[in-house]
């Protein structure tokens, strides 16, 4: 484990990735806003930064997994940021979830520098990251993703070389593409039972069977039967996808009618107060189109 890691962004997603990579063997620095995410890595044996500079500077591979796309260009590209400090042939992956077009715009500046990036943004959500079985997807120069892989390969199970640069940021949209509309047809699934007076586990359960299935129905579905609105991916971080997905989808002059749909019906829950809820909480704004609640009698209910 000869490669020196940084990890700056310690948040639901990036603190379990990170202490995968320290179990991993590798050397870690790591650097977070707030301190009390890297004073419990340190304890761990991760080495404490003051700033992105400091990471950058004592690392070759410099790892940021940050909410949206302006955090990121600030730690990379501002003030104090990793690109002061990256030396000529460190990478620097980015894991988060942002605009290709900005990606692409940071790797250019990087690459003046002489540092390759790579756009590396997983699917799998907090058990995932804790359980180091991430879907991965990369985007950037073959030769800086093979460097990489080990490390990579401490975080997650299905990794893929999807393309140049930005190839990664928009594989991971068209994740969330899929993602949030197999969302609304588990909700429109269920609130038709409900509204049809079924017992709606039932129907899930029988659903869940057939060429119906999927993790969205299996997992998710489950959630919303028993009220627990919890969150596993906030409200407020699907919207901020949900945007990045329609802006890049204006790039490329496409329109998403689909996806479209789902974010206004996203903006239903925005409305309600609902932003730090799980995803699973969409079922809400159906039920109050359709004026019934899906819970079934008997089941025992999570967290509103």
């Amino acid at each position: 484990m000869s490669e020196r890691l940084g990890f700056i962004g310690l948040g639901k997603m990036g603190r379990p990735m990170a202490r995968n990579l320290l179990r991993a063997g590798f050397a870690l620095t790591v650097h977070n806003r707030s301190r009390a995410p890297v004073e419990a890595l340190a304890r761990e044996g991760a080495a404490p930064a003051s700033s992105s500079k400091e990471v950058a500077e004592k690392s070759d591979v410099i790892i940021t997994m940050l909410p949206d796309t302006p955090d990121v260009e600030a730690v990379i590209l501002g003030p104090g940021g990793v690109i002061e400090g990256a030396r000529p042939g460190s990478v620097v992956m980015d894991m988060s979830t942002i605009l290709p077009s900005a990606g692409r715009a940071i790797a250019a500046r990087l690459g003046g520098k002489r540092v390759p990036m790579l756009d590396a943004p997983v699917s799998g959500g907090p058990q995932g990251a804790e359980a180091a079985t991430l879907s991965i997807m990369v985007g950037g120069p073959r030769d800086a993703f093979e460097r990489c892989l080990p490390v990579l390969q401490a975080l997650g199970k299905t990794i893929t070389h999807v393309g140049d640069h930005g190839a990664g940021h928009m594989a991971k949209l068209c994740n969330q593409v899929a993602c949030v509309i197999n969302l609304q047809g588990v909700c429109e699934t269920l609130v038709l039972a409900a509204k049809a007076g079924l017992d709606v586990e039932s129907v899930r359960q029988a659903v869940s069977a057939g060429a119906g299935a999927s993790w969205m129905l299996t997992v998710q579905g489950e959630k919303m039967i028993r009220r627990d609105f919890a969150p596993g991916f906030f409200v407020r971080l699907q919207q901020k996808d949900l945007r990045l997905i329609m802006a890049a989808a204006d790039e490329l002059g496409l329109p998403l009618p689909a996806t479209s749909l789902v974010q206004q019906m996203f903006k239903i829950l925005e409305a309600d107060g609902k932003s730090e809820s799980g995803t699973q909480v969409l079922v809400q704004a159906m039920e109050k189109i359709a004026g019934c609640e899906i819970a079934a009698p008997g089941v025992e209910r999570g967290s509103a």
